[in-house]
């Protein structure tokens, strides 16, 4: 290509609200890259990005550590591969501040809003511990199906990706790369936006963790089946990646010649602090027990 890598991202603006890039000025560019249409690729290559959105970014409001080194390494991989990537495809959190898994929706016995990390179990409700300030009957619910259906405990978020606020946002230089990859490959980047229901937790794209309406996105499912390979990185591993996999993976359990499609790129994601080991022991068994292929950015996957 006649574009270079730092023609479309600045790597030192990585994770900040400052995007010195114009983003006219590399559509422009992509516009004259004479790049095969997504239409006539022969493979049909997937790239699959969850939540590289600011509040992500090491700094953000609910940072990953290392998530601004994972976008630097993710960009150069599309970039490396971007005649070969026929579609991209990325998942959007969004939140507002009334949420079940934000600090304003319950208090403690002391009337105070619990604190970002604070795990909150039903044997703290009936126990009096905390309490929810909005749908009190159906929050107690939430927790008890999270226990005994998903066997998770409900744990508090700090307030991140919030409709319409910066944090929410793509990071600035990914959305260089996938934009200019969508002008010069003639390809519409698919938006997953996920989490919007105030009454659950939605880690990964294909469901939420636990409703009553029984929501799945057949459409993306049906979608990912057509791809040759599909590539997924993002933030965190240990929660929103690691979620999504797990429910492609689930969804697809019959059908090995679907789930062996399924790349992880393992240098582009990092888990949130404390959940390293438990993170690393299950990708292992998605690679075990689906044949899915743990890889490097570097290595020659396509």
């Amino acid at each position: 290509m006649k574009t270079t890598y730092t023609d479309i991202v600045n790597q030192n603006y990585i994770g900040s609200a400052e995007n010195p890039v114009s983003t006219n000025e590399i559509l422009k560019r992509a516009n004259e890259e004479r790049l095969t249409p997504s239409a006539q690729n022969r493979e049909r290559v997937l790239f699959l990005g969850i939540d590289v959105q600011q509040d992500f970014m090491d700094e953000g409001a609910l940072g990953v550590p290392g998530a601004k080194k994972d976008v630097e390494r993710m960009t150069r991989f599309i970039y490396e591969n971007m005649n070969q990537i026929s579609n991209i495809a990325v998942s959007i959190d969004t939140h507002t501040p009334h949420q079940i898994f934000h600090p304003c929706w319950w208090i403690d016995e002391n009337g105070q809003h619990p604190a970002p990390c604070t795990v909150i179990t039903l044997a703290d409700l009936d126990a009096g511990a905390y309490q929810a300030v909005i749908n009190p009957q159906a929050s107690r619910e939430y927790v008890k199906h999270l226990e005994q259906d998903a066997k998770k405990a409900l744990c508090i978020w700090p307030y991140h990706c919030l409709q319409g606020t910066a944090g929410a946002a793509l990071e600035n230089q990914f959305a260089n790369m996938i934009y200019f990859h969508s002008v010069a490959k003639r390809a519409v980047v698919q938006r997953l936006v996920k989490g919007q229901d105030p009454m659950s937790e939605m880690y990964g794209i294909i469901r939420p963790e636990y409703d009553t309406k029984g929501y799945i996105n057949m459409d993306f499912l049906n979608k990912l089946e057509r791809f040759d390979k599909v590539i997924i990185a993002g933030e965190a591993k240990s929660h929103c990646v690691l979620e999504s996999i797990r429910q492609i993976l689930e969804h697809y359990a019959a059908r090995p010649e679907v789930t062996k499609k399924v790349y992880i790129l393992e240098d582009c994601m990092s888990p949130i602090p404390g959940y390293e080991e438990a993170t690393a022991r299950t990708f292992e068994e998605f690679r075990k027990n689906y044949h899915v292929s743990l890889v490097r950015s570097t290595d020659r996957i396509l």
